[in-house]
C-alpha cells in the first residue's frame, strides 16, 4: 500500500505543478507586457512635460537650459531626455538618437513609444500652433522595469510553491484516506483466508471500497454459516447414527455367538438397520442443506407413526419393553418437514428407550392452534430444568444434551416447539403448526377437479 500512497501523492503534486505552470506562465508574460506598456505610457507623459517646458525657447531660438532636461521623471527613475530641432539635430540632452524610428515619427507630428535594445523610448513632437518645430526624446533602461517585474514574479512563484505544498498535503491526506480502507480490506481478506470468519471490515466512507468490504463481510457470514452447519451436521449425524449402529453391532455379535442358528434372519435384520442408517444420513444431509428446516408439507401423522412404530417396537422388545401408539382421529394434519419430524421423534423415542422405563407411549392430540405429539415413558423422571436439557453438551454423561438440542432446533426451524411438559414421569411434547387453510383449500379444489374429470 506504500506504493499506492506514493503514486497518489506524486499524481496530486504533478497535477498541481502542471496546473500552476499553465496558469502562471501566461500570467507572468501578461504582467511583463503590462508593466512595459505602463512604463512606455509614463515616458510619453514625461516627454510631453519636457516638450511644454522647452517650446518657448525653441520658438525663439533661445538656448535650452540643460537643467530642464535633468531630473525628469519620478524619484528613483533613471530617465534621460534630449531635444531635437525639426531637422533631427540634437539641441540639448543626453538621450541617444541612433536609428530611432520613433524620433522620425515624432518629427512628423506623431507621438510614439517603443523599445531599442535594452532601452524603453518615447518621443513627442514640439509644436508651435500647427507647426512641428522639434521633438523631445526620453529613454529609460529596461532593467528598471524588470526589477519590479521580478518582484511580482517572485510573489507569484511563492504562491505557486504554496499551491504545490497544499496539493502535497491534500494528496497525503487523500492517499491515507484511500489506502487505509484498502489496508483494512487486505487484513480482513488475510484473516478470512486463515479461517477467521468473525472478521468484519471497517467502513472508510468511500462507497466503492465500502461496497467491497460489505461483500467481503457477507462472504465471511456465509462461510461462517456454512462451517457452523457442517459442524452441526457432524455432531447431529454422529449422535443419530450411534444408536442404530449399536443395535446393528449387538445383532451381529449375537449372530456370531449363536453358531448353530441360521444367520439369515440376523443378516436380514442387519440390512434393515443399514437401510435405516442410509435413510438417516440422507435426511440429515437434506436438513443440513435446507438450513435444518427442510421442505414443509402436509404430514399424515398416522402413516408416519405406523411406518416408524415397528422399528421402535422391535428395539424396545430387545429390553423387554413395549411401545404404545395412540392417534387422535380428530386432530388436524400438521404442516412441517417430514424428515425433521421423523428425526425429532427418533431422538425422543431413543431417549425414552435408553434413559426411561416401562412402556413408551407416542400419542397425538389437538392442542390450541397446533398439533401435539407426546412421547412419554414410566420412568422416575428428570431432575434438571427444561432449559438445561435442551443445551447441546457433548460431554454430558447421560447423553441427553446433544440429541435434545438437535430435536429442539429441528422443531423450531419448522415453526414448531419442543418442551418437557411433565417431569415425572417424563413427557416430551412436540407442537407442530396445523396445515394452512389456504393449502387445504387448494388440495380440496384439486381433489374436486380430479373427481369431476
Amino acid at each position: 500500500m506504500a506504493l499506492v500512497r506514493t503514486r497518489i501523492i506524486a499524481l496530486a503534486v504533478l497535477v498541481s505543478v502542471l496546473a500552476t505552470s499553465l496558469f502562471a506562465v501566461p500570467l507572468g508574460a501578461a504582467v511583463l507586457d503590462r508593466l512595459l506598456g505602463k512604463e512606455r505610457g509614463h515616458l510619453v507623459r514625461v516627454a510631453s512635460e519636457v516638450a511644454i517646458d522647452v517650446a518657448d525657447e525653441m520658438e525663439t531660438d533661445s538656448p535650452i537650459d540643460p537643467d530642464e532636461l535633468t531630473d525628469v521623471g519620478d524619484d528613483g527613475e533613471h530617465v534621460t531626455a534630449a531635444v531635437f530641432d525639426e531637422t533631427g539635430d540634437r539641441l540639448a540632452g543626453t538621450a541617444p538618437d541612433h536609428d530611432l524610428d520613433v524620433l522620425e515619427q515624432a518629427l512628423d507630428g506623431a507621438v510614439r513609444s517603443g523599445s531599442d535594445g535594452d532601452l524603453l523610448i518615447a518621443a513627442v513632437p514640439v509644436t508651435h500652433g500647427e507647426e512641428v518645430i522639434g521633438a523631445v526624446l526620453v529613454t529609460e533602461d529596461r532593467a528598471d522595469v524588470l526589477g519590479e517585474v521580478a518582484l511580482i514574479w517572485a510573489a507569484m512563484a511563492g504562491l505557486a510553491v504554496a499551491a504545490v505544498t497544499v496539493a502535497w498535503l491534500v494528496g497525503r491526506r487523500q492517499a491515507r484516506r484511500l489506502a487505509q480502507p484498502l489496508e483494512d480490506l487486505e487484513e480482513s481478506a488475510r484473516r478470512l483466508g486463515e479461517g477467521d470468519f468473525s472478521v468484519r471490515s471497517r467502513r472508510g466512507g468511500i462507497p466503492e471500497i465500502d461496497a467491497v468490504g460489505a461483500a467481503l463481510d457477507a462472504t465471511a457470514i456465509r462461510l461462517d454459516d456454512l462451517l457452523a452447519r457442517e459442524r452441526a451436521f457432524s455432531a447431529d449425524a454422529s449422535h443419530q447414527l450411534r444408536t442404530p449402529l449399536a443395535g446393528l453391532r449387538l445383532r451381529l455379535e449375537a449372530a456370531l455367538e449363536q453358531t448353530d442358528a441360521d444367520p439369515r434372519s440376523a443378516i436380514a435384520a442387519s440390512l434393515v438397520d443399514a437401510d435405516r442408517l442410509e435413510a438417516i444420513i440422507g435426511e440429515l444431509l437434506t436438513l443440513a442443506r435446507a438450513g435444518q428446516a427442510g421442505q414443509a408439507d402436509r404430514i399424515d401423522l398416522e402413516a408416519l407413526l405406523g411406518e416408524l412404530a415397528s422399528e421402535w417396537a422391535a428395539r424396545l422388545a430387545l429390553t423387554g419393553r413395549d411401545l404404545a401408539v395412540r392417534i387422535d382421529p380428530g386432530a388436524p394434519e400438521p404442516y412441517a418437514s417430514a424428515a425433521a419430524v421423523r428425526q425429532v421423534l427418533a431422538v425422543l423415542v431413543d431417549n425414552a428407550t435408553v434413559h426411561g422405563r416401562g412402556t413408551v407411549t407416542v400419542a397425538t392430540r389437538e392442542a390450541s392452534g397446533a398439533v401435539a405429539v407426546d412421547v412419554s415413558d414410566e420412568g422416575p423422571g428428570l431432575r434438571e430444568a427444561s432449559g438445561l436439557l435442551f443445551t447441546q453438551q457433548a460431554d454430558r454423561h447421560d447423553g441427553h444434551g446433544v440429541g435434545l438440542a438437535l430435536a429442539r432446533r429441528l422443531a423450531e426451524s419448522g415453526q414448531g416447539r419442543l418442551d418437557l411438559t411433565q417431569a415425572a414421569p417424563p413427557v416430551f411434547t412436540l407442537l407442530l403448526p396445523p396445515t394452512p387453510m389456504a393449502a387445504r383449500n387448494e388440495e380440496g379444489a384439486a381433489a374436486a377437479s380430479s373427481a369431476a374429470r
